[in-house]
């Protein structure tokens, strides 16, 4: 079976009673919601059902959110790729934090013109990063993630969040492939030289092969459940009787 939806095993026992009480739906809950995402992001734990409740305390409360809160989850929902949780978070935000930039002042609304607010410029870099390890291009992520300021200053709370992002991309890579060139790993997790080998030897446990491949060998992913070739024999039974209206009509004599 899978583990639930709801299940952190990390969970403190306080997050855990409001979020199977009431109390879940009281904006005073708040604060303790918004503490425990910083204490994810310095421990390096993660809670989607209690992010997901704190944004939704957001959604039924505009004027208590926080942009450095909100941001952080996204960032978190980042470090657990390919499942959906980003977009789940994502889907919880006001409808103007998600609007691309416009200049347009044709609406006179309370919230701040789309796309004109710090939050929603962060939450359009964050989607970026996301739209680009959902299309598995991880060269382009790194990039991205190195070429604008805003972006370190995004990931900047949340602790280890390049290494979590390395881990994430090599499960990835070795639920799909068997090997893969040197060069092209090490784009895809932006490590060269002895970091790079400590990494899939120690923490990936893959091997490289220098005999194979082009420059630098080729990285050696062990068979898995998930990698593994399998072939796929299919069979169809058919029986004469389901013939015998087909080979009734042909000797039938036309009208």
């Amino acid at each position: 079976m899978g583990i639930a939806f709801d299940y952190a095993p990390a969970r403190p026992q306080n997050i855990d009673e409001i979020l199977n009480g009431l109390d879940r739906y009281n904006p005073e809950t708040t604060t303790v919601f918004e503490s425990y995402v910083t204490q994810q992001c310095e421990d390096r734990t993660y809670d989607c059902y209690a992010n997901l409740a704190l944004l939704k305390l957001y959604q039924f409360n505009p004027h208590l959110l926080r942009d450095e809160t909100t941001t952080n989850i996204l960032t978190k929902s980042l470090t657990v790729f390919p499942s959906p949780d980003f977009s789940l978070c994502l889907h919880l935000l006001p409808s103007y934090i998600l609007s691309p930039s416009s200049s347009s002042s044709a609406h006179i609304t309370s919230n701040p013109t789309p796309g004109d607010a710090p939050l929603s410029e962060a939450v359009q870099k964050l989607t970026t990063l996301n739209n680009l390890l959902e299309s598995a291009k991880y060269r382009e992520f790194w990039q991205t993630l190195d070429k604008d300021d805003l972006y370190a200053d995004l990931i900047a709370d949340v602790g280890g969040f390049e290494e979590l992002m390395r881990v994430r991309i090599a499960v990835t890579v070795g639920q799909s492939c068997r090997e893969v060139e040197r060069v092209v790993l090490e784009g895809w997790l932006s490590l060269t030289g002895p970091p790079f080998e400590h990494f899939i030897q120690e923490v990936c446990g893959w091997g490289v092969d220098e005999t194979q491949g082009g420059k630098g060998g080729m990285v050696i992913i062990p068979v898995n459940k998930e990698n593994e070739a399998k072939g796929t024999v299919v069979k169809e039974e058919v029986k004469f009787d389901q013939f015998a209206r087909v080979i009734r009509r042909a000797y039938e004599q036309p009208a």
